[in-house]
């Protein structure tokens, strides 16, 4: 199992690699304490079909260019062999000058449209998205980084409530719009989906008549 961007453990991943089973290689272009191996994932240094799982969780944001590393994934991946993937769509800058670009739930399925889809939803909620949203909006008023602390507890102890409208939400059309970001579990296969594929399977609010489009 290959984990891209390993450096720092992923939510929910400490059941994987506390598993004797799976073997887990932590890959990331920094030293950190659980990296195995330092790479750049617009290059992987793996062999072709040597791979029978990827999890990559808050990466694609942060590389220059997102497509090159989808495909260096498809490649080190055998046939049938599954991808984890999450990433931001309305989430403010988190990494400073290494935060690049976002993703709507239909552009994260474009990304990977030599995959096909097991399932997909959303990271965190509206909710979420909007205490953020507030967070920075405070933040903007700030530069020193005392005040920024002051900020960052006081906006937290104010907005903290908004998360708990997420567990309600859930997967709805609206919230699949709004979230923070959107989570793929998907396969590698021989067929690419087409783009008007991608846009047909659209599931939130904002519909729009093909006259328009």
């Amino acid at each position: 199992m290959l984990i891209v961007g390993g450096g720092t453990i992923g939510e929910g991943l400490e059941t994987l690699l506390s598993n004797e089973a799976i073997t887990c290689i932590e890959t990331d272009v920094a030293p950190e304490p659980t990296t195995r191996i330092i790479c750049d994932a617009h290059s992987l240094p793996f062999s072709d079909d040597s791979m029978d799982g990827v999890i990559i969780q808050a990466v694609l944001e942060h590389v220059l260019d997102p497509g090159r590393c989808v495909e260096e994934i498809h490649r080190v991946l055998r046939l049938g062999g599954v991808v984890y993937c999450e990433t931001p769509f309305i989430q403010q800058v988190h990494l400073g000058a290494y935060d690049f670009v976002r993703f709507t739930h239909g552009g994260l399925r474009f990304l990977f449209r030599d995959f096909e889809e097991l399932g997909s939803g959303v990271v965190c909620g509206p909710g979420m998205a909007l205490a953020w949203s507030y967070q920075y909006f405070l933040l903007s008023f700030v530069k020193s980084i005392p005040a920024q602390r002051i900020v960052r507890t006081f906006a937290r102890l104010t907005a903290f409530w908004l998360k708990y409208f997420d567990s309600y939400l859930g997967d709805s059309p609206g919230a699949l719009d709004a979230a923070p970001g959107s989570y793929f579990l998907v396969r590698a296969c021989p067929r690419s989906l087409a783009g008007r594929h991608v846009i047909a399977q659209y599931r939130g609010l904002q519909r729009v008549s093909r006259s328009r489009v």
